[in-house]
């Protein structure tokens, strides 16, 4: 088993062993990979739009991406997030590399808990976001939006640990909404109804041709709803979906695409790496770069741990007031939604642009996520406008709606941290 020892550290990616660099490009040798779900996915694609996402030919939408999201709202939607990137870093010092290189104190995460997290570069600049699991004592899975295996490895140097990429190997599903719940008891996985929000257990599934075999279950999930998030091995992927359509099939469960899911996460106010901000790694100009403090993140920054990546960088911002943005929710008038806008002050000097926008059915509210340059949307928060164009019979029209800076998220919802859960 290849292993990153105190000499020098080694990467796995794809069942085999690779350089770290080829390891983290191998996937993008095949255009449009399929996940271990396609087969079903493919089935039920009848709008046929699709999207790369990290080298995987995955969904914007299946069958109609209005109904998709009320179906997040209302039953249970199935969404594929297998081309997410997982890492598995396992060994003595695995708690104290993460604690090295994630915001989080990583000490105070429990075996069979999820926190989400962030790690930045030496001058504090965010590289990603993402969720780290921690399986037991000595094993964690991190998972991202970004592929980070040549860094975790220079990172992992004199750390008695062993990263490896699992992207391929480990199967991904996001059960969410309403109805999720039931599905997954209704499926035979007893005691489901004992994880709380943030909670992990296995749980046995032998549909496979391994026969017995575990599936990990996490309360967890993109919506701001009730739901869950399931990882398996690759072989057993299709048996799984199976297993899931089949007892979800009387509590409406459908599967979905990203337009439905990126709709929910605007309203529960979360954000997207490389759309709601620009990884440190792909960001080309220097005013792209962001701090935690400057997306929200800044609650995550456990100062009271060791050293961690960029902690130098970020307490000298805070401390001389060097930080130049931030990121806020807005509730615009009117219905029109504003994404991309640029948003002003006074209708005349141009202090920030909207990322993700959308008129949403649950708050009744026209929303948005926008980064601001300080002191707006800090200290000045009156007098905000931004400048929609929208299609008025085949021509656009320049609209100037007021913006009010409000708290995120836009909706909150009792059911996604209800003990037990709901039984809808």
């Amino acid at each position: 088993m290849a292993q990153a020892t105190k000499k020098k550290p080694v990467a796995k990616a794809a069942g085999a062993p690779v350089s770290a660099r080829i390891a983290a490009q191998a996937h993008f040798h095949t255009l449009r990979l399929g996940t271990p779900f396609q087969p079903r996915i493919d089935a039920l694609a009848r709008t046929q739009d699709w999207y790369n996402w990290a080298g995987y030919r995955a969904p914007h939408s299946l069958w109609d991406e209005e109904l998709e999201y009320f179906a997040i709202r209302s039953q249970a939607a199935l969404f594929d997030i297998s081309p997410m990137t997982k890492y598995r870093i396992e060994g003595p010092e695995a708690e104290a590399l993460l604690n090295r290189v994630t915001l989080r104190d990583v000490t105070k995460l429990r075996p069979g808990r999820v926190h989400y997290t962030a790690w930045c570069d030496d001058e504090g600049f965010v590289l990603d976001d993402g969720t780290l699991f921690r399986l037991s004592p000595t094993r964690f899975r991190l998972c991202s939006q970004e592929r980070h295996l040549p860094w975790l490895l220079d990172s992992a140097v004199g750390f008695d640990v062993i990263v490896e990429e699992e992207t391929e190997a480990v199967a991904g599903l996001a059960l969410q909404g309403p109805t999720s719940f039931a599905v997954l008891r209704d499926a035979g996985f007893a005691g489901v109804e004992r994880l709380k929000i943030f909670d992990l257990a296995d749980f046995p599934h032998d549909g496979g041709p391994q026969g017995n075999t575990q599936v990990t279950i996490s309360r967890t999930g993109f919506t701001g709803d009730l739901g869950y998030e399931l990882f398996v091995s690759a072989d057993m992927a299709l048996s799984l979906w199976d297993r899931l359509m089949t007892s979800g099939d009387l509590r409406g469960i459908r599967a979905i695409g990203y337009t439905a899911l990126n709709r929910a996460r605007l309203e529960a106010g979360l954000i997207v790496a490389n759309a709601d901000f620009t990884t440190a790694e792909h960001a080309i100009r220097a005013d792209r770069l962001r701090m935690p403090d400057e997306i929200g993140l800044g609650f995550m920054i456990d100062l009271e741990k060791g050293h961690f990546n960029g902690r130098r960088a970020i307490l000298e911002a805070r401390a001389k007031r060097k930080l130049r943005y931030v990121l806020v929710g807005l509730e615009i008038e009117g219905n029109i939604p504003a994404e991309h806008a640029i948003v002003y002050h006074k209708k005349a000097h141009e202090v920030g642009l909207v990322s993700a926008a959308m008129w949403s059915p649950m708050a009744k509210r026209n929303i948005a996520i926008a980064s601001l340059a300080r002191p707006y949307g800090d200290t000045m928060v009156e007098d905000l406008w931004v400048e929609i164009y929208a299609m008025r019979e085949l021509q656009y029209q320049k609209l100037m709606k007021r913006a009010k800076v409000v708290a995120r998220p836009f909706i909150k919802l009792d059911r996604r941290t209800a003990n037990p859960p709901a039984d809808f």
